[in-house]
């Protein structure tokens, strides 16, 4: 839970549009689901263009954004404030994407910030 949100928000943070990343769950026995996801993901990803180009970025100004992203993701200090508001989530009975998303930003906006 939240793990869409705080991705969508550190690539936003760093330049790259949110769309470019997209999580969705299918099982084993829904092939014809996980078929139309991979598909419309790739056309969006195609629509997009290639990584960088689209955004107005120079590729080596974008590889150091996405350094900085990895850094930050495989900080202690990101994954144990990502892992508190988790839990406090799962107590909370709005669990729209819009809600996840407000309390991803809204305890997370700091630890992102410094760590980028």
């Amino acid at each position: 839970m939240g793990v869409n949100a705080l991705i969508h928000k550190i690539l936003g943070e760093i330049g790259v549009n949110p769309e470019r990343f997209n999580l969705k769950w299918a099982s084993a026995a829904e092939a014809p689901r996980f078929v139309q996801l991979i598909t419309e993901f790739t056309e969006k990803v195609k629509e997009l263009g290639p990584l960088g180009q689209s955004e107005g970025v120079d590729p080596e100004e974008m590889k150091t954004r996405i350094d900085k992203a990895i850094k930050l993701v495989n900080s202690k200090k990101l994954r144990m404030t990502f892992g508190t508001t988790t839990k406090a989530l799962r107590k909370d009975e709005d669990r729209s994407p819009a809600h996840i998303a407000e309390v991803i930003d809204s305890k997370l906006s700091k630890a992102i910030s410094a760590g980028l």
